[in-house]
């Protein structure tokens, strides 16, 4: 009874279930002491507590306290460790996403870069262009003018030879034909008459029937020192046609060969009629 008593007190103040065991066990006790006589040792081996022993272990307040404690240290535990592998998981993902931007940043600088070099290899090719069709232009425009000065070295070259001729012609006929006043005059004027013929372009705009008269001034040596037009042809582009062909068509240098006398009075003041379908004095 004692013993039962100590545990009672010991226990004072725990759960009914272990009131309700301890009293269950001090009345076994007690029917242990009431049996003496009997088989103890088969006695002791059917009370041997280790159930009631166990069941008093698990009950016990203390021990499930820790058991608790250890329960919610564990879930603290687990719980820190979730938080690590979240907060892990999101580091990565910061990272992750860090790295993602890091090379978008990198790949727009490249296309960027590579816009750029596009676009100055546009301008320079655009430049290049430029320059070739400017230096196409150039050469085309040098040898235009080349082909231009040939042309006008050939035309003097030509009316050098011309006139030589035409001199020649001039000195022979002024042998052969006769010294009178009038043999000379016609000779010379045919000879101006068919210089000037060579040298008159008529212009598109030459029509039967127009008619302009050109007044020569010229220096015994031939010189022209002045053209003027005494009847216009109407046509603007007819009359510089033939001023054009009486320059290009001086110095006159038959007349060198001329007496003056017959030079003052017939040449030194000549008027020439061009109209289209013949060239008249």
């Amino acid at each position: 009874m004692n013993n039962s008593f100590n545990h009672m007190v010991i226990y004072n103040g725990y759960p009914v279930s272990i009131v309700v065991a301890i009293v269950f066990h001090c009345l076994l006790l007690a029917a242990l002491l009431y049996l003496q006589n009997g088989d103890r040792k088969e006695v002791l081996d059917l009370i041997q507590p280790t159930v009631i022993k166990a069941l008093l272990i698990d009950e016990n307040p203390q021990v499930r306290n820790k058991q608790v404690l250890e329960r919610e240290r564990l879930e603290r535990i687990e719980d820190q460790r979730q938080r690590r592998e979240q907060e892990q998981r999101q580091e990565q993902q910061q990272l992750a996403e860090a790295e993602q931007q890091r090379q978008e940043a990198v790949a727009e600088r490249e296309r960027a870069a590579l816009r750029e070099r596009q676009e100055l290899d546009r301008l320079q090719a655009e430049q290049l262009r430029q320059v070739q069709e400017e230096e196409k232009t150039r050469k085309e425009a040098e040898t235009q003018r080349e082909r231009e000065l040939v042309a006008e070295q050939e035309r003097q070259r030509q009316a050098a030879q011309r006139a030589s001729k035409r001199q020649q012609e001039v000195a022979e006929a002024a042998a052969e034909a006769a010294r009178t006043e009038f043999e000379l005059v016609q000779s010379a004027t045919g000879l101006i008459q068919q210089v000037v013929q060579e040298n008159w372009s008529r212009p598109p705009s030459a029509r039967n029937g127009m008619r302009v008269l050109i007044q020569i001034r010229m220096l015994p040596t031939g010189e022209v020192i002045d053209v003027n037009i005494t009847q216009s042809s109407g046509d603007a582009a007819f009359d510089r046609a033939a001023e054009t062909a009486v320059f290009r068509a001086e110095p006159f240098t038959e007349l060198s060969v001329l007496p003056i006398k017959v030079f003052n009075d017939n040449f030194r003041s000549l008027t020439l009629i061009f109209q289209p379908e013949d060239l008249l004095n």
